[in-house]
């Protein structure tokens, strides 16, 4: 059940796509994040991705732990969730200002979620 509920909450936020700007290269991505705190209230998700690759937080009551990677444009990571695998997957990323960041899984070719920029 716990895959199931974060895999909807990072994947099943409608977004409009007009305002957003792809990121494209590592130096940019590391810009955007740096001591910053990516945040989803309505899930109670709050992420901080470090520019060294890992991924810490917490989402409904759970600790989040993972690692990255920048592997041609896109946001490779593989996560665990209170015990719970989430698989590695390479997602497209895109900002809107400095104060939105959203995530799409597949390379694009999947659903969205973003998140705001803390």
């Amino acid at each position: 059940m716990k895959p199931l509920l974060l895999a909807s909450a990072l994947c099943a936020l409608p977004v409009m796509s007009a305002a957003f700007e792809p990121v494209n290269a590592l130096e940019e991505f590391i810009e955007v994040i740096e001591e910053r705190e990516l945040r989803l209230g309505l899930f109670g998700i709050s992420l901080v991705i470090s520019p060294e690759g890992t991924i810490e937080g917490s989402a409904s009551g759970w600790p989040v732990t993972g690692t990255w990677e920048w592997q041609d444009g896109f946001f490779c990571r593989e996560m665990d969730w209170g015990g719970t695998e989430i698989p590695y997957n390479c997602q497209l990323v895109e900002v809107r200002g400095d104060s939105e960041i959203r995530f799409t899984v597949d390379r694009g070719a999947g659903e969205s979620a973003a998140f705001n920029l803390r």
